[in-house]
């Protein structure tokens, strides 16, 4: 049996009734990290009044170190460089990252802190690891200390200001891109720039129907939450915060979880996930949706989708919206999660931008059957009308095992792989011509169920290698002869396919057993990751609870030895779509591992992807996609969200603001229809993009049979 490898994700939130009542230092760790930023979440810039002088008052102190804080930093020091994958020490450049990332951590949008402070920051840049090794934390409550008098400065800007009144008229604009922005100089300049900000904010609450009073108290009451919440940090959560930069410095996926996010880790391991099913994630003080659970509640209810910016919530039929802006993501965890059948109301803006749509979601557990694999065939006519052809259709969620069942050694439990091979015989009893096994939305799971999924249609071999920190290099095969399937194949991928997906799509693609349909590349995780306990690491036992290290020390590999992290698995045909450009990717996340590689495991290759046939393929896609109306639009929405996502800055001007906002909304009207979420009860959609992944299909069936390749039941 090959061996399980568990797999940590990256940090994210599970909106359920077991989800981890994480702290406000974690919450911000990985904050600019990730995805686009949205126009419509920029807030909270503001500045000293113009007569004051930068940094004349004294740092506030809030917290303090706790005596184990000390320790916890040297243990880090010492555990990095020896588990990590990149074997790095942590030296100089490791303390210029983590600099960067913990100062931006507190002010992603930079808008808090003076050029002056990031200079004075700067100065203890190559010091960082020394610090850390030496247990010594007084840096990190120095910053600390300075980015919440600058809050409180910021804050009384901003209420005085919203005291005035403001040109709509202007023709003056806003800087939206972090990479984009400047901290102030003076208090000039970040007056100005909490004025503009303002002015944003207004426009924004205006396009949701709020004006005058109404708008005005409820950003009053928004400043002042946020000031408070940055008052509540305590030891833990500043820890948690400083070290997390230092690891991060490493890899994105690197993080220190405190004593109390380590227990509520723990607790959440062990629960049922009821809720509306759905991982949250903090982004410049907004709630984002980062990945919709297949089962859950909001994949049944079919609206909430990845890249949702959630700004109110309400709880049953009728109570209160509260304005979740700004709010910790650990308290807007405990407003949306809930028992199962309760029902709550989340106010979304969808993509992070336009108007609020109400979504009403009751909540529920997911269940294993509702996420597990599905199938149906598909009487497919081929687009030059030579006839018909039965295409079996698979959609697999995720890479699910019952782990507790298999060690029991049950005869029924639960896996992928034993679900798809039911599948897969089902089809084969009704004589299907190819099959289509859809990843399109599989973010990953059991690397076991990776490699014995693989299986079913390979005989034997090699399908990912494991390279660890110190160099050595293992090879996982399935070693069980004979296969489910040797027809034509076919693997439906996109940029949100990831880690287990890329394994199995990968692997397709080396031994040339099938073809690889979608998004120009998959997400590009090719790393796994394991939690140290600290205390058991210190003391040999978990009687003291001295939080985790969550460290990257491996990192995957496909048979012909190129990894899949960073450029993931790239597609044989690719097919235009909004997702492919979408900053979800690995690559799009700071200090990400490089792509590398490893000799090549010797494996069988099959002759299911001849040279001349992929490119007849392609080139008759590309020739009905060109001549295709639905994708003529969907490459016209395509270029408008590329062309709103690089945007620098947005106009300030009421007219243009609202003329944008008007234009945003239509496309995401239209994107809505085309993207719409798979409901529970539909395993395939009949769509113009699944119509051409079908058409190629047909023709890929009709070219191995040319050919004497395609081989089926």
């Amino acid at each position: 049996m090959v061996r399980c490898l568990q797999q940590f994700s990256e940090s994210s939130w599970f909106v359920s009734r077991g989800a981890i009542r994480g702290k406000r230092g974690q919450l911000f760790a990985l904050s600019g990290a990730l995805a686009v930023c949205f126009a419509g979440l920029l807030l909270l810039s503001c500045s000293v009044p113009a007569s004051a002088q930068v940094a004349e008052q004294a740092p506030v102190q809030l917290v303090k170190p706790a005596g184990n804080d000390r320790i916890v930093a040297r243990l880090i020091a010492q555990l990095m460089p020896k588990n990590h994958i990149s074997a790095q020490v942590l030296n100089d450049k490791i303390s210029k990252r983590a600099l960067d990332l913990f100062t931006k951590s507190l002010d992603p949008l930079k808008l808090y802190f003076y050029q002056s402070d990031i200079d004075e920051f700067d100065q203890k840049a190559n010091e960082i690891d020394d610090m850390v090794q030496n247990g010594d934390l007084s840096l990190a409550y120095k910053i600390f200390g300075r980015f919440i008098q600058r809050v409180d400065e910021r804050v009384a800007v901003a209420l005085e200001l919203l005291d005035g009144d403001f040109d709509f008229a202007k023709d003056e604009s806003i800087v939206i891109d972090p990479e984009a922005a400047n901290y102030s100089k003076s208090p000039a300049e970040a007056r100005d720039r909490w004025r503009r900000q303002i002015k944003y904010a207004l426009l924004d609450l205006k396009d949701e129907g709020k004006v005058g009073d109404e708008a005005v108290d409820q950003l009053r009451r928004r400043y002042g939450r946020y000031s408070r919440r940055w008052k509540k940090t305590d030891s833990d959560d500043l820890l948690e915060m400083f070290l997390t930069a230092v690891t991060n410095g490493y890899d994105p996926h690197s993080t220190y979880m405190s004593p109390s996010t380590l227990e509520d880790f723990q607790i959440q391991m062990s629960l049922n996930l009821d809720g509306i099913g759905a991982q949250l994630r903090e982004k410049d003080g907004n709630t984002i949706v980062s990945r919709v659970i297949p089962g859950g509640a909001a994949a049944k209810h079919g609206k909430l989708k990845s890249d949702d910016a959630i700004v109110s919530v309400g709880q049953g039929q009728d109570g209160d919206m509260v304005d979740i802006v700004e709010m910790p993501l650990s308290d807007v965890v405990e407003l949306i999660r809930g028992k199962a059948g309760s029902t709550v109301r989340l106010g979304v803006k969808p993509g992070g931008v336009g108007n609020i749509l109400e979504y009403k979601i009751v909540r529920a557990t997911i269940a294993l059957e509702e996420s597990a694999a599905r199938g149906e065939i598909i009487d497919h006519k081929n687009p030059d009308g030579s006839g018909t052809l039965k295409i079996g259709y698979i959609n697999l969620p995720s890479f699910y095992l019952d782990m507790d069942a298999a060690r029991r050694d049950q005869r029924d439990y639960r896996s992928s792989t034993r679900d798809v091979r039911r599948i897969i015989d089902d089809f084969k009893d009704k004589s299907v011509d190819g099959i289509v096994l859809d990843l399109s939305k599989n973010g990953g799971g059991s690397l076991t169920e990776a490699i014995n999924l693989t299986g079913l249609f390979i005989d034997r071999g090699p399908v990912v290698q494991v390279k660890n920190a110190d160099g050595s290099v293992q090879q996982y095969a399935d070693e069980e002869s004979g296969t489910s399937w040797d027809g034509p194949l076919a693997v439906l991928t996109s940029k949100f396919s990831a880690s287990a997906s890329e394994i199995f799509a990968g692997a397709i693609q080396d031994y040339k057993r099938g073809i690889v349909i979608g998004d120009p590349t998959t997400h590009g995780k090719g790393t796994v990751q394991t939690l140290m306990n600290l205390g058991q690491r210190l003391f040999g036992n978990n009687r003291q609870n001295f939080g985790a290290l969550k460290v990257t020390l491996q990192q995957f590999y496909l048979p012909d030895g190129q990894s899949t992290q960073l450029k993931g698995v790239l597609s044989d045909i690719i097919l235009p779509s909004i997702t492919s450009k979408m900053d979800v990717g690995e690559g799009d996340l700071k200090y990400a591992l490089k792509h590398d590689t490893v000799p090549v495991a010797r494996h069988n290759l099959y002759s299911m992807v001849p040279a001349d046939l992929l490119g007849q393929l392609r080139k008759e896609s590309a020739k009905r996609i060109e001549t295709d109306e639905d994708f003529a639009d969907l490459l016209r929405r395509v270029e408008l969200y590329v062309s709103q996502k690089d945007q620098e800055t947005i106009s300030l001007e009421e007219d243009s603001f609202m003329a944008r906002r008007k234009e945003l909304d239509s496309k995401k009207e239209e994107d809505d229809k085309l993207e719409q979420q798979i409901e529970d009860a539909v395993i395939f959609r009949d769509n113009f993009y699944n119509t051409e992944v079908l058409n190629i299909v047909a023709a890929y069936i009709d070219g191995l049979r040319k050919q004497n390749l395609a081989k089926a039941n």
